[in-house]
């Protein structure tokens, strides 16, 4: 059975000298206004069940979108803070998207073209080309901001889910062998035959 101390021992054998870095659209811990209190919480879903225990035990960074409305009050000039915010482990690097951009990355290209061509469903994909750009937009993003917290170091990159599909090639055009990437998808990738339809199916690709 999986200890504290011999997960920290199996990572560390591992990755060796290398930064673990894990990066999602949604964060585990989301601050929130409640009755004139700053109140936290951590989110609710299968990657943050999975990867909380990995990264409290490693001391890792987590890199994701900031969500909630009061997260800008709890982070320091760099944009980060310890958490859980009741017993500090690791880094939460929240990243800042506008309305424009969480419209056209996640509910446009991520949720209205992918997740139906992941899922093969009677819903028929939209490809809006705006969504793409902006997809396209906060996959750069996230990955200006990844460079920025990597520096001259080498580190081993756990890309969560559909959202950050672009991001492997970006990073790796950047950092080269410096960098390890691994994508990680919680749904079905689309079969040939359907995802021949993405018109933007070579960049995702690569």
């Amino acid at each position: 059975m999986w200890t504290k101390e011999s997960l920290k021992k199996a990572i560390e054998e591992q990755l060796g000298d290398y930064l673990l870095i894990v990066v999602s659209n949604r964060e585990p811990y989301i601050h929130t206004h409640k009755k004139g209190k700053v109140t936290w919480q951590r989110s609710a879903g299968g990657v943050v069940t999975a990867l909380d225990p990995v990264m409290k035990a490693c001391s890792g960074l987590w890199i994701a979108h900031g969500s909630g409305d009061a997260d800008k009050m709890t982070v320091d000039k760099n944009d980060r803070v310890q958490v859980p915010p009741d017993d500090p482990k690791y880094t939460l690097r929240r990243v800042w998207l506008t309305k424009e951009e969480e419209d056209g990355y996640y509910y446009g290209f991520a949720n209205e073209a992918l997740w139906p061509l992941s899922h093969i469903s009677y819903t028929r994909p939209t490809f809006e080309e705006m969504d793409w750009k902006m997809y396209e937009k906060v996959n750069r993003k996230f990955a200006d901001v990844i460079l920025k917290e990597i520096g001259d170091r080498k580190a081993f990159v756990w890309i969560q889910d559909y959202h950050m599909a672009l991001l492997p090639k970006f990073l790796k055009d950047a950092k080269g062998n410096n960098i390890i990437t691994a994508h990680f998808l919680h749904i079905q990738w689309p079969n040939p035959e359907v995802f021949r339809i993405c018109h933007k199916r070579k960049e995702i690709l690569e």
